[in-house]
């Protein structure tokens, strides 16, 4: 069977799209999933239904197609043995966005989203394989846009921009119909006879029909959003997914802590909507904002971060006593955790216009996405802004429009806007600078949106009026914290948070602060276990490096507030901690040592190799080491079974290095092994009884002996 084309910027790494496994790996990923049969016809992954996981095939056929609400199925590629099922979808247990059925008897292992995450970072080399097709093949849905929704509305309408904008922003693919060109969009209209302002109607892939949705409202629709409760409790809740959210996620997913991130839009921020930054170090080419942040969104997932967008957070509750935190949400919901880390940036300054609110949406524009930029394309366009935001956007509509004239209230361009980007704009021939220039009125209609801007010389008072449709605007910057309000945060005079040492001496002398014995942290606000980072934060570098910077940073902080909150709960027995009889190490004679173990980690007793082997269930390491005794436990994040690695080869310690499990050392006097936990929780239920040392936390993997 010849397989159908690619995207052409996609065909020449279809070998990477599509790998095949040899033998090797698919003994290496065995232990991670469960074989099943699936006959003949039988669906294995419908689109728009939550998928059981990754399936590796080791026998059989199976057809990939791609479909949407309207009826359509067009075939995208078959695969046999040694070949896999899957996108990015996968890692998360989202729903598929492909149709998979088998072709005759298949055989198939079926990894489920929690197995496939560990196997990504226990099987490194293999894992980078999968992982780059997972992504691959999410570039090519996003570029036919397979297995989205189908947006039917005019190409300019506030509502389809808007949908639009969030998918894209989102990495969802869709497609996007006008019914001015007929054909089904057409037919739907007649259809359904949708209100103006019912405009777009949105098909999803099982056939449903949504009339001008929210963005909370269609992402329920496609599963994107989390129904119900969070019932997890989470050791850091992360609130603003642009970069240094999403730097704070991915590090602290990978150090083991249990993570959440809120975002009310989209991942990436302000940043996301950046056209290409080009002192990112690392990208000599520069790179967009929205490739940037997707990768870290895409790397989040990788380490288990769950992912809550669009769900805006209304309020943060707290207590003195040192109760779990709660962010309340604006539907309802509540999300209880250990920690939170502010990071819910700035949002560009609204201008006071009188109607401005009438054309947000129908012409004007807080970023400039290829969405925007098509929609100018060959026309006149007003940008107004002086930062390196606002010169990012305008070299790239110059790219499309006409001509872009860019307002900036100041004198000049060097304090606010990197040089490399004051040079482009002076060399480009499509960009006119108006300096000390501000905007003072706009005119338009419902119908038509926005038709003429008006703008003011500043130091004349000289004014003028020009037809533009287009209005981006770019200026200052607003925190978005005030969620905030009621909790105690302490704020500047501007509204961002302030952290550290800027916090002076007044808030240290509360209730909550006395009961921690210690200072803040230099991200840590005026409530203990609350952090902030990023745009959000008082005197805060207003860059992407500085934001990611900080959110990496924080995470260390993050670790030593948990471990301090640990070190004063006082628990002297603990329901989930059970007693073995006495501690110390196997005696070479066979009788019984017993350890203090969690009840909540599969553990074996202490066996002799001999009734173990060879029924799979023992440690083959310590076997060729000679071992006669093995402390047997298995890893609950991947299945790995290991021992107390007291064999020479110290295989259990390579595992947790390799893995990034959360781990701690042995705190049983003279032992030197490890113990690794699937998460924080588990770990902080191990308490200190007299006697004994506390445990000691690596809040990294453990060094490789």
């Amino acid at each position: 069977m010849i397989p159908p084309p690619l995207p052409p910027n996609l065909e020449s790494r279809r070998s990477q799209m599509f790998p095949v496994l040899d033998a090797r790996d698919h003994e290496r990923m065995q232990r991670f999933g469960e074989v099943r049969h699936f006959r003949d016809g039988e669906c294995l992954a419908a689109a728009g239904q939550p998928s059981p996981g990754m399936f590796v095939l080791s026998q059989g056929r199976v057809a990939l197609s791609r479909r949407d609400g309207l009826g359509h199925s067009i075939p995208i590629v078959e695969e046999g043995p040694g070949q896999f099922l899957g996108e990015v979808a996968q890692l998360s247990g989202r729903p598929a966005l492909v149709d998979a059925h088998a072709v005759g008897e298949v055989e198939a292992l079926v990894i489920p989203p929690h197995r496939l995450r560990a196997l990504l970072v226990a099987e490194a080399d293999l894992g980078e394989r999968i992982m780059r097709a997972l992504i691959l093949r999410r570039v090519g849905l996003l570029e036919t846009g397979a297995g989205g929704p189908v947006l039917v509305g005019p190409s300019e309408g506030a509502g389809r921009v808007r949908l639009e904008g969030f998918l894209s922003r989102n990495g969802h693919p869709y497609l996007a119909l006008d019914p001015a060109q007929g054909g089904e969009a057409a037919s739907l209209l007649e259809r359904y006879s949708p209100r103006a302002e019912e405009f777009p109607l949105v098909v999803c892939p099982d056939g449903s029909v949504l009339k001008n949705p929210s963005e909370s409202t269609l992402a329920r629709a496609l599963g994107l959003l989390p129904e119900g409760a969070f019932e997890t409790h989470y050791d850091v809740a992360v609130v603003g997914a642009g970069p240094a959210g999403l730097a704070t996620s991915v590090y602290a997913a990978s150090e083991g802590l249990r993570v959440l991130v809120l975002d009310q839009r989209a991942f990436g921020g302000q940043a996301g909507a950046s056209s290409r930054i080009e002192n990112y170090l690392g990208f000599p080419t520069g790179i967009t904002g929205q490739a940037l942040t997707a990768r870290a969104y895409v790397q989040a997932q990788k380490f288990g971060v769950e992912m809550a967008i669009p769900a805006e957070v209304a309020s943060l509750r707290c207590s003195a006593s040192g109760a779990p935190l709660a962010l309340e949400l604006t539907d309802g919901r509540e999300v209880r955790t250990r920690t939170v880390v502010v990071a819910s940036g700035a949002r560009y300054r609204r201008p006071a216009l009188a109607n401005l609110g009438q054309f947000e949406g129908r012409g004007v524009s807080y970023w400039a996405s290829p969405i925007e930029a098509r929609m100018c394309e060959g026309e006149e366009v007003v940008l107004v802004g002086g930062g390196n935001s606002a010169g990012q956007a305008a070299v790239f509509l110059a790219g499309h429009a006409r001509r872009v004239r860019v307002l900036v209230r100041g004198r000049e361009l060097a304090a606010s806007m990197s040089s490399y980007l004051v040079e482009r704009l002076a060399a480009s021939p499509r960009i006119e600078l108006v300096m000390e220039t501000e905007v003072v009125a706009l005119a338009g209609s419902d119908e038509l949106g926005l038709r003429r801007v008006r703008w003011r010389h500043r130091p004349s008072g000289r004014e003028e009026e020009h037809d533009v449709r287009h209005l981006f605007l770019f200026i200052g910057a607003d925190p978005a914290t005030e969620w905030l309000a009621d909790c105690g945060v302490a704020l500047d005079a501007k509204g961002f948070v302030r952290t550290g040492a800027a916090l002076g001496e007044e808030p240290l002398h509360s209730e909550a602060w006395e009961a921690t014995g210690r200072a803040p942290f230099t991200f840590e606000t005026s409530l203990p276990g609350v952090f902030a980072i990023g745009d959000a934060r008082s005197d805060s570098v207003k860059r992407v490096g500085t934001a990611i910077g900080e959110g990496s940073a924080v995470v260390a902080q993050l670790h030593a507030c948990l471990a301090s909150a640990t070190a004063l709960r006082q628990a002297p027995s603990h329901p989930h901690v059970r007693h073995e009889g006495a501690r110390g190490r196997m005696p070479p004679h066979g009788a019984q040592a017993m350890k203090k173990v969690c009840s909540h980690l599969e553990v074996t007793e202490h066996h002799r190799m001999a009734p173990i082997h060879p029924s799979g269930h023992g440690c083959e390491e310590c076997l060729k080491d000679g071992g006669d005794w093995v402390h047997l436990r298995m890893c609950l994040t991947c299945g790995h079974v290991g021992c107390c690695d007291d064999s020479p080869s110290r295989h259990a310690t390579r595992h947790f290095h390799a893995s990034s499990h959360p781990v701690i050392k042995s705190f049983e006097p003279g032992e030197d092994w490890a113990w690794c936990f699937v998460d924080e929780q588990l770990l902080e239920r191990i308490p200190t009884f007299p006697g004994e040392s506390p445990p000691v936390h690596y809040s990294a993997p453990m060094s490789a002996p």
